[in-house]
């Protein structure tokens, strides 16, 4: 067995060095060729992305639903707390079933094809929730909701960097966190001055223009070589290029890369772990957990509550957090092919460090009665160094009472809180999902997406689950974890994460995946 492995890992090492020349010469004729490409603004590729990320507003909509229509769905339908409670969380684990299944999908019957049926799981757990009289119809219209999600969180981003010139991947790879963040915005907006069963019916309007739109836009080139359906292919790459473009060289690069990889045997979830692959899964892998456990989904599931507990309107702190992380993620994603991807990583995460820090600082000073007058400060500091920090709802043993220096301190925690959205969002909340749909080579990508993707969700459940017990533990303690968690994330960024700027497909895997 050993012999055999040592044998195959000859082969692709000799035809990885056949293939170099191939790849690295034409570094120069690519580049222009590129440059012509963005200079001629491929009206196909930006449509392309446009149809796809309808699923990426429709996710957004998706985790946006529950948070203003909670009240009204409580009282119209008379349901338990612990009846909503399943309503608000079933939609993870929905997402989570997506993720393990969307990516083996999206292998057999295409990238278009398994956004087809994530529309329409979409379109029937909206109905469902619209026509709901109970909890059980509630349930099951949340949980399709959810598993359209999950589908949609793998495959939007992994279409988008399939069809996309390299010196246009990076952002608009980006644009489908800004369009999640879009759809929650809205959601949120909306929510607050219509009915719940209408915000369920809006809800399938993004569905409807995606469906429509994949009559118009070619499936992925690379997916259609893949599959040995080489005239497709061809046709697929001029209709995002171009008519007038010359294709030629790109489709030599993706068909001899295609051609290697098919070679090798079909992956399955334990192959995910051999030394050939093991450096992608781990960049992959380490970058969403990296994005989860740094303790954003504790703050996001207590917006509301934050904003109460400081002394704001709850609609109108909630509608404030949603518009600037649109704006914040919009920054980012136009950065993210002249900055790169690592300092935006870095400069998020140095911005995550220093907040979690600040609130750690600041809960200690509240709960030992020290220096009450330094809170604001911190707040201040805080938006010197474009950061933020978390809290939770009220009610809770670690921020009682509702004295001046209270007030003081929920002011601060509301300035942090909005300006933790601005750092994550920046570079944590976009760009691990580029880089993931950037370094797996197409014949493990389903397998190796889905799981990534699987662990993203398993991160976003057991933080929300697990924050009101840490804040009860210790309210400091929790934020000097996040911390450290997120300190530990950089410095996986500095030595793993490779830089995949101005690269194409084929070179960031070839780079990652040699031996």
């Amino acid at each position: 067995m050993a012999i055999n492995e040592d044998i195959e890992n000859h082969d692709t090492r000799e035809r990885e060095g056949a293939q170099e020349p191939l790849l690295m010469p034409r570094e120069k004729g690519r580049a222009s060729e590129d440059e012509g490409a963005g200079k001629g603004r491929p009206w196909m590729v930006y449509f392309s992305t446009f149809v796809a990320v309808c699923g990426s507003y429709e996710f957004g909509a998706c985790a946006g639903y529950s948070s203003p229509t909670q009240d009204a769905i409580v009282e119209e339908l008379s349901l338990s707390t612990a009846e909503y409670s399943v309503f608000g969380s079933i939609l993870t684990f929905g997402a989570m079933i997506g993720a393990i299944t969307g990516g083996p999908i999206a292998d057999f019957i295409g990238r278009k094809g398994v956004m087809r049926m994530a529309s329409a799981f979409c379109v029937a757990g909206w109905l469902a929730i619209y026509f709901a009289e109970g909890a059980v119809a509630l349930d099951i219209g949340r949980l399709a909701t959810g598993y359209g999600m999950g589908v949609f969180s793998y495959v939007v981003p992994i279409f988008i960097a399939e069809i996309t010139p390299k010196n246009l991947r990076g952002a608009l790879t980006a644009v489908n966190q800004l369009m999640i963040c879009a759809g929650v915005s809205v959601s949120f907006i909306i929510g607050t001055v219509l009915a719940w069963r209408v915000l369920a019916l809006i809800g399938l309007l993004p569905c409807a223009v995606l469906l429509f739109g994949l009559f118009f836009i070619p499936e992925s080139p690379r997916w259609l070589a893949k599959r040995g359906r080489k005239k497709e292919f061809e046709a697929a790459l001029q209709k995002l290029r171009g008519k007038d473009a010359d294709i030629s060289e790109e489709a030599v690069e993706i068909q001899d890369y295609i051609e290697t990889l098919q070679r090798l045997p079909k992956a399955s979830m334990l192959d995910l772990f051999q030394r050939r692959y093991l450096s992608s899964v781990i960049i992959g892998v380490g970058l969403m957990v990296v994005q989860q456990f740094g303790g954003i989904n504790g703050v996001c599931f207590y917006t509301s509550n934050i904003f109460e507990e400081a002394g704001f309107s709850s609609s109108v702190g909630t509608i404030t957090y949603a518009i600037l992380q649109v704006i914040v993620t919009a920054i980012g994603a136009a950065l993210v092919d002249r900055a790169g991807r690592k300092p935006l990583l870095l400069i998020s995460g140095t911005g995550l460090v220093l907040g979690c820090i600040l609130t750690a600082l600041s809960f200690y000073l509240k709960v030992h009665d020290l220096a009450a007058d330094a809170v604001p400060i911190l707040a201040v500091t805080g938006i010197l160094v474009t950061i933020s920090s978390f809290s939770s709802p009220s009610g809770s043993n670690w921020l009682p009472g509702t004295t001046t220096s209270t007030t003081k301190f929920s002011c601060s925690v509301y300035s942090n809180a909005q300006l933790y959205i601005a750092a994550f969002s920046v570079g944590m909340g976009a760009v691990p999902w580029v880089v993931m749909s950037e370094i797996f080579p197409i014949n493990i990508k389903g397998v190796a997406g889905g799981f990534a993707t699987l662990v993203n969700w398993f991160g976003a459940w057991a933080v929300s689950y697990t924050f009101n017990y840490l804040m009860s533990w210790s309210s400091y303690g929790t934020f000097l974890l996040y911390a450290a968690i997120n300190a530990a994330g950089m410095v996986f960024v500095i030595t793993v994460v490779p830089e995949t700027k101005g690269r194409s497909l084929e070179q960031i895997q070839a780079a990652i995946n040699r031996e």
